[in-house]
């Protein structure tokens, strides 16, 4: 019997308008968060003051600062032809996201942008023209500067209502073709990067788990106010939440290390477990009485969490990490990546290769929560090189995707619910890790560089003819063999 991956399964990719778009500050887009800031590059190579090595400037000085978002690879002006390659490929869905300061340039505005409402208009018609599904992250990293220098971003319950604002404009204007929606990105690595995971501010001499605790009660509201409003506009729409979640190995079968893995997890699990569960943990109720900190809440802010849950736990998957008892070392996905693990290939950037470790997140998530599972990010970040044939063969990117589709299949086959992959990043662009275009992981090349120069042509890896090939055959390419 043939092995397949199921009818509905949804293979496509994934983007973030911050790291695609560019387009910066036309047709009436105000700065975000990511227009501050610079990359490794130049001047600012050596420095990691912030947000994940990349340096945040106070106000926004291109004469001396190179800032890779502002232009990135211009999909706002290539986006039909680079979905049209897509398309060619056989995506059934592409994940992006919407860039909040686009449709309000400041965040806390009445009235809508127009312009920026037309481009996604403009976009999510040239997805459907060809079939690909819309899956939509409502705010991706791109809080509106002007709500951060102002409110300090989700430290100020204001934000609850500048977001659902802006989110009942979206979902009435795109409420015919936007059917998947997730609320946020990675949301679960707001207690060790609070500005950039969670725009939140903490200001120096502050208590940044109590700052990050109450931030993340009120995005906990706006969510569920969020799913609330989604259900009421679009009935037949799906809301997600959406999480990083590559896994974390023990470093030895000593107890100590054993449960302080456990309790690291346990540190992700609080998001998903308030977002699907609908409560508060124990955990991290006791973990709050211990370091003295009381969550602000207004009647009826339990009962909204309880009553509007996510409906599916959309995630990222990269790579697995160990951690051992007392460690500091352990970072998000941008700094050092816990205790190496001998057992597992190395990336240029310390990523460590770990297919299985796909398989045991899916299972693991699947037993805690039992709802459909969606890998919207999994992919190799790699220093692409063009062969003089003037082709890049990337056979390691077709190795690391196979082997992870392998696991996938086999969790499918363990009896999880996945309801499909979307390869981050079919298309080269502005890596959110380091600010980089050398760090690429798309089928598709784009003619962009570091030190802001290229011609943004586009051009095809020999990955893109192999994925294209899985998604025809519905996995039966890689699974038959």
């Amino acid at each position: 019997m043939n092995k397949t991956f199921p009818e509905t399964f949804l293979w496509g990719g994934a983007l973030a308008a911050n790291q695609c778009e560019g387009a910066w500050d036309v047709d009436g887009k105000g700065p975000s968060l990511l227009d501050h800031t610079t990359g490794l590059t130049g001047k600012y190579k050596d420095l990691h003051e912030m947000n994940h090595g990349r340096r945040l400037t106070e106000v926004i000085d291109t004469a001396n600062n190179y800032y890779p978002c502002h232009d990135a690879i211009d999909f706002y002006h290539h986006y039909k032809d680079d979905i049209k390659l897509f398309a060619e490929m056989g995506f059934k869905a592409l994940r992006t996201s919407i860039n909040w300061s686009r449709i309000f340039p400041k965040g806390d505005e009445d009235k809508p942008n127009e312009k920026g409402l037309e481009f996604y208009d403009n976009v999510f018609d040239e997805l459907l023209k060809y079939g690909i599904e819309p899956v939509i992250t409502i705010s991706h990293f791109e809080m509106p500067m002007h709500l951060i220098k102002k409110y300090g971003g989700w430290r100020d319950r204001k934000l609850i209502d500048f977001y659902i604002n802006y989110c009942g404009v979206i979902f009435h204007r795109y409420k015919e073709k936007v059917k998947y929606w997730m609320t946020y990105n990675e949301l679960n690595h707001l207690h060790d990067n609070p500005l950039h995971a969670g725009n939140v501010v903490v200001y120096e001499g502050e208590n940044s788990l109590e700052i990050t605790y109450q931030a993340s009660h009120y995005l906990f509201v706006a969510a569920a106010k969020a799913t609330a409003l989604c259900h009421e506009i679009i009935p037949d729409a799906k809301m997600g939440c959406m999480l990083s979640l590559s896994t974390i190995y023990s470093s030895t079968c000593d107890p100590k290390d054993e449960f302080a893995t456990f309790q690291l997890k346990q540190d992700h699990y609080y998001f998903s477990d308030v977002f699907i569960r609908g409560k508060y943990p124990g955990y991290s109720k006791r973990e709050m009485e211990k370091e003295g900190i009381t969550i602000k809440m207004e009647d009826g802010d339990l009962e909204l969490i309880k009553e509007n849950t996510a409906e599916f736990l959309a995630f990222s998957y990269y790579r697995s990490t160990t951690h051992k008892a007392g460690s500091t070392t352990f970072k998000d996905s941008g700094g050092v990546l816990g205790i190496k693990n001998p057992y597992l290939d190395t990336t240029a950037w310390g990523w460590q290769i770990d297919p299985i470790g796909l398989r045991y997140v899916l299972n693991e998530m699947w037993d805690r929560y039992q709802i459909p599972l969606f890998i919207v990010e999994n992919g190799l970040g790699f220093e692409d090189k063009i062969s003089e044939d003037g082709v890049i063969h990337d056979d390691y990117r077709i190795d690391y995707i196979k082997q992870h589709l392998l696991e996938i299949y086999n969790a499918i086959e363990d009896g999880v619910d996945v309801m499909g992959y979307l390869y981050w990043a079919p298309i080269d662009m502005i890596s959110n890790s380091t600010g980089q275009m050398k760090k690429r992981y798309g089928f598709i090349y784009v003619d962009k560089h570091d030190d802001g120069t290229g011609t943004y042509e586009r051009s095809k890896k020999e990955s893109f003819e192999w994925y294209k090939e899985v998604i025809h055959t519905a996995g039966k390419s890689l699974l038959n063999k």
